[in-house]
């Protein structure tokens, strides 16, 4: 886009990058050097973000080599409609929320379960915490189509809890699967629960935010606060704006 003030068009579509920006906790930009850098990439080494080996279902499909679409279709097909491979079956869920998005998409986004909006559609991120996440892909030039959404268990818990240890340990071969598949370039973890699943450590997100992991065989992974929890505090949607920026220079690394 050129900075072209004469140019029709111009002006509205800065008005809407402004918007996105503002919604997401960012009140301005500056020229000073300093302040594009505070979004510079670190990988850490501690003991506590080693990655350790995903569970494994013994039951899963043989992968589909060449076609990750027909992959997660049958990956849904197994998991089925109606699962009872946890309690969570019997616990009142409508449906199994599968996940939805680009089966080759270089970004990925993890969160922790469903909600109710989510159990109705069928779709994860679809309420309010959904509707922010949208405007947060939207705030670094992508779309919810362009990106892949899953959740770490795919039924909602009663009363929107937190998943159970033996609820993700049954749930998350399948979001394995699905990241196998996928092989995104980078993969945003939302939430303590997501982090904590795929990092396999009990490192709060607190700590374990701000920085690139290595994850699953060169996938970069950053973990960020869920939006649900921005919804609540909003005075750390700057730092997911952070984590957001270090997101889009993995993006861009690949056009340089």
């Amino acid at each position: 886009m050129t900075s072209d003030p004469d140019r029709p068009g111009w002006r509205p579509i800065v008005a809407r990058h402004l918007k996105l920006y503002e919604e997401i906790g960012v009140n301005g930009v500056s020229r000073d050097p300093a302040w594009r850098e505070r979004g510079s990439i670190t990988s850490p080494t501690t003991e506590a973000t080693r990655e350790r080996p995903a569970p494994q279902d013994a039951d899963l499909p043989a992968p589909a080599i060449g076609d990750p679409s027909a992959a997660l279709q049958a990956l849904r097909l197994h998991i089925g409609p109606a699962c009872t491979r946890c309690k969570l079956g019997g616990l009142g869920r409508r449906q199994v929320v599968f996940g939805v998005g680009n089966p080759s998409a270089d970004l990925m986004f993890v969160g922790e379960a469903p909600g109710a909006d989510e159990d109705m559609q069928g779709e994860p991120f679809v309420g309010r915490a959904g509707q922010l996440l949208t405007r947060i892909i939207e705030a670094i030039d992508l779309k919810r189509e362009d990106v892949y959404i899953a959740n770490v268990i795919k039924c909602r818990p009663p009363g929107n809890r937190a998943p159970e240890p033996d609820e993700i340990a049954t749930c998350e071969p399948f979001l394995f699967r699905q990241i196998d598949t996928i092989r995104p370039r980078i993969i945003v973890a939302l939430g303590t629960h997501a982090a904590h699943a795929l990092l396999k450590t009990d490192a709060p997100i607190s700590r374990l935010r701000g920085r690139v992991h290595e994850f699953r065989g060169g996938i970069k992974l950053v973990p960020t606060f869920h939006p649900a929890f921005l919804l609540r505090s909003p005075d750390r949607k700057r730092d997911v704006w952070e984590d957001m920026k270090k997101v889009r220079a993995l993006l861009n690394e690949r056009s340089e």
